[in-house]
């Protein structure tokens, strides 16, 4: 598909999405939604790419959903009455996919999904998705002027983007209940005093080390990333070690015959590793596990 609200953009091997709605704040709409779970789906697959960086245009990040629209603002069926069992058993139906389903979910599952790592730029404000989808993303960097609002209680509906699942495991249960029932902006030194931020940075050079830390992940086997990524999501939410110790052996016992023999080889030869395995073809045959 062709964007019309992000820009998608590859450059030594590090594809850039801009949310690209300025005159907006970069407001998310369900078109917008849509490109992003299209733009991380292809670089899932697109072996140019190996990693990713997102940020927004002007100055902010995004301001949450565009509230201006008619009607169902989020684009919701308002005419069906979905139930749990629809959930459970025809979320892909097009009735449920496009009238019931959060489209911030679709956007964070598309995240979780990706092969290659993603990196947040946030450039100033995050306001609802704005601020949950980060929340899928490995790290996350922001300026001095970076501002996070979970507001969802503050304009009567709840947390979206599977943020329920994703930001207790950033940070601690209480603070993130703190935040979410406050529905108040959090300013960047708190941001990153409790472990939401990696670390702020100025603002004419976030982009700068969002690149850096991309470009050393580029260094690596992209199939040794690739499974370390989902490796460390899923294995994290397992109830016990043993469902770890499965997986990690798996990917131990296939990547050691392939990258890991060129990895091996080149630090005892003392030069850089030359990687040619690709995520897009290349995944050992028991991914993906969960299926």
């Amino acid at each position: 598909m062709s964007f019309q609200s992000i820009l998608y953009e590859i450059k030594h091997n590090i594809l850039t999405i801009t949310l690209n709605r300025p005159d907006r704040m970069n407001a998310c709409t369900v078109e917008m939604a849509y490109e992003l779970i299209d733009a991380f789906n292809r670089a899932s697959e697109d072996d140019e790419v190996r990693a990713i960086v997102v940020t927004g245009a002007g100055k902010a990040f995004c301001a949450g959903m565009d509230l201006t629209g008619d009607g169902n603002v989020f684009g919701l069926n308002e005419d069906i009455q979905p139930t749990l069992d629809d959930m459970q058993n025809r979320l892909d139906d097009a009735e449920i996919e496009k009238g019931v389903r959060d489209t911030g979910g679709q956007v964070t599952l598309s995240i979780f999904d990706c092969k290659k790592p993603v990196i947040a730029a946030i450039n100033g404000a995050a306001v609802g998705i704005g601020a949950t989808i980060t929340c899928a993303m490995d790290i996350r960097l922001g300026t001095e002027k970076a501002r996070v609002g979970f507001v969802f209680n503050k304009i009567g509906i709840t947390p979206e983007a599977c943020s329920s699942w994703f930001l207790p495991r950033i940070v601690n249960m209480g603070t993130a209940l703190e935040w979410i029932y406050s529905a108040e902006l959090i300013a960047a030194d708190e941001l990153l005093s409790r472990g939401f931020l990696n670390s702020i940075e100025p603002a004419d050079q976030l982009l700068d080390r969002a690149y850096a830390i991309a470009g050393r992940i580029c260094q690596h086997s992209p199939v040794a990333i690739a499974l370390t990524r989902q490796m460390m999501y899923r294995n994290a939410a397992q109830p016990h070690p043993l469902e770890a110790h499965r997986i990690d052996s798996l990917a131990i016992f296939y990547t050691s015959q392939k990258s890991g023999k060129e990895g091996v080889k080149a630090f005892l030869e003392k030069r850089p590793a030359e990687y040619t395995d690709k995520a897009s073809s290349d995944m050992p045959p028991f991914y993906p596990w969960w299926d």
